[in-house]
């Protein structure tokens, strides 16, 4: 990867209030929390409000980030948003975002990656800062799946919450926060994880689900425990770093059950693994700053620690990267 002149400087989340257990699903289809957990990892996640969608628990993020960093938006100059659960087809979350903080003079626009979101977000931000494009940009990774749900589909609804994470990226050419990155798609697999749209086939298979979240959870989970493992080699061999190097794992929180396969076939402990699945659900774009959260409010992760970043979903789509934890605290 070309030499970063881009750093990290503020990280912030958010979660709706209410709690949808396992328990509570017991109720709506037939399951059990013992077959949730076993099969997932997942106890609980959180749902957003009637009255709430990826715009408002995008602002949350970043309200939270200002909150404790110290770091200003009012000269950011590209807000962009990571999300598969945009409130319109248009205007964007970002636009109302940048509107809702009045920033000036600012570039707006969303992506969709799914869960691999937030990673394609920073990726896009430190090339647009590396570039000399932009010298401040705002990345955004706010998701409410289960407004996509299907709750009479158990082998879904389980599985995913709602939440948002926001990070600053800033021009700093003396401490770059990003090292190197891995990407790679496999859009042949396209027709195992969807949520359909105006077409009513993908791969010349018939789309189910009317709207709502269709994945065949064996093939998801085929391929990533296959593929991530390679990317994180490839990665590393890109950077020439190995995995004594890194301090900290953090990959998309699809399923826990996952992420240890993963990390056995890549030779990562599960003790420098932090994810988010276990009270978060899946919350696609949204897994990986939620788990990262978690590990600076457990005082795991400390300035200047090397982290390997790992998002992958539907698509199929896949992307690592590798960077230096340097953030503006106050």
């Amino acid at each position: 990867m070309t030499s970063s002149t881009a750093r990290i400087t503020a990280l912030g989340t958010y979660v709706p209030e209410k709690r949808l257990t396992n328990n509570d699903l017991e109720q709506l289809v037939d399951t059990s929390d013992d077959w949730i957990v076993q099969r997932t990892g997942i106890r609980e996640r959180r749902v957003a409000a009637p009255d709430q969608f990826s715009s408002s628990l995008g602002i949350e993020a970043v309200q939270n980030m200002l909150s404790h960093y110290n770091v200003t938006i009012e000269d950011v100059d590209l807000v962009l948003v990571a999300t598969t659960t945009s409130d319109y087809v248009f205007p964007s979350v970002a636009a109302q975002i940048q509107a809702h903080f009045k920033i000036k003079r600012a570039g707006v626009f969303d992506l969709n990656a799914t869960c691999a979101g937030f990673v394609y977000g920073l990726h896009m931000a430190n090339s647009f800062i590396t570039s000399g494009l932009h010298r401040k940009v705002l990345v955004i990774a706010s998701e409410t799946m289960t407004k996509t749900l299907d709750y009479t589909d158990r082998s879904t609804c389980i599985l995913f919450g709602d939440g948002a994470g926001a990070a600053l990226v800033e021009y700093d050419e003396h401490q770059p926060s990003f090292i190197d990155v891995f990407m790679d798609s496999d859009g042949g697999g396209a027709h195992h994880v969807y949520r359909s749209g105006l077409s009513t086939e993908v791969n010349n298979n018939p789309m189910e689900g009317n709207g709502k979240i269709f994945q065949n959870g064996r093939e998801v989970y085929k391929w990533a425990v296959r593929t991530v493992p390679q990317g994180i080699r490839q990665l590393l061999q890109n950077a020439d770093k190995t995995i004594s190097d890194i301090n900290w794992f953090v990959p998309h929180s699809a399923n826990l059950k996952m992420i240890d396969s993963i990390c056995e076939k890549s030779g990562i402990s599960p003790q420098h693994t932090l994810t988010s699945a276990e009270w978060y659900g899946n919350t696609s774009s949204a897994s990986i700053p939620l788990a990262l959260q978690q590990g600076l409010l457990d005082k795991k992760v400390q300035t200047d620690d090397t982290i390997l970043l790992y998002g992958f979903g539907a698509g199929l789509t896949q992307m690592g990267m590798l960077i230096r934890w340097n953030p503006n605290l106050k």
